[in-house]
């Protein structure tokens, strides 16, 4: 059976990885990852695009300059995507983060073996929780690079706003804010590095205690009495 002191290190990386699977659902979950304004001129008028969505529904407002509501309306942010490099972003990132997911649940299931057993020789002890956390961490991280990169570098905001309208036609400017289904990935890898941590200061406490066991026999007590 595993220490008390194992056990109760184990359980709160256990905690940090199931917080982290949670996360995950919620960014997911959510379509709050940003909200942009962008403005195009019309035929007659200016008009303005509010937007807000995630990845995959969003919703979008048209106001004319007077500031006057035209109209509201809700969207699929896959069916209203015409650029083959916009839509590969999108399913890029919401694979990376699948995959995340998959890694945290993997970790949890690892974190939970260790704190009722004792794996340490196989891939099922510490070095299986620090692959699957490091490799959630990092593809959280791509997912954090690659949508403002399709945000930005292919104009996706600009692109779903001719999905809200067909009579728009010169663009005229953008601004973007990131929500808060996109900041809380941040949460995922505190989360992750905690976890992390966790299992490196109680893997290194045994090593420790593990060589200070095996010292050399010249470091032994000298009251040996040879014949």
């Amino acid at each position: 059976m595993p220490s008390r002191k194992k056990t109760s290190m184990f359980a709160s990386a256990f905690c940090a990885c199931v917080s982290s699977f949670v996360v995950i659902c919620v960014v997911l979950g959510t379509q709050h990852w940003v909200s942009s304004e962008v403005r195009f001129s019309g035929p007659s008028t200016t008009a303005t695009i509010s937007l807000t969505y995630g990845l995959f529904s969003g919703t979008c407002e048209q106001f004319v300059d007077a500031g006057l509501q035209v109209s509201k309306a809700t969207f699929q942010v896959s069916e209203a995507l015409s650029s083959s490099s916009s839509r590969s972003l999108l399913v890029a990132t919401i694979v990376m983060l699948v995959l995340a997911l998959l890694s945290s649940l993997l970790s949890a299931g690892f974190t939970c073996t260790n704190a009722v057993s004792n794996p340490y020789q196989t891939f099922l002890g510490p070095i299986g929780v620090y692959t699957w956390n490091s490799l959630c961490g990092v593809l959280t991280l791509i997912a954090m690079i690659l949508f403002p990169v399709n945000v930005q570098g292919n104009s996706l905001s600009e692109e779903l706003a001719h999905s809200c309208s067909s009579s728009l036609q010169e663009h005229l400017g953008s601004k973007h804010n990131y929500g808060y289904s996109y900041w809380i990935m941040l949460l995922i890898l505190f989360l992750n590095i905690a976890s992390l941590i966790i299992i490196y200061f109680y893997d290194h406490a045994r090593y420790s205690k593990k060589k200070e066991q095996e010292r050399p026999i010249e470091n032994a007590p000298k009251d040996v009495i040879l014949f």
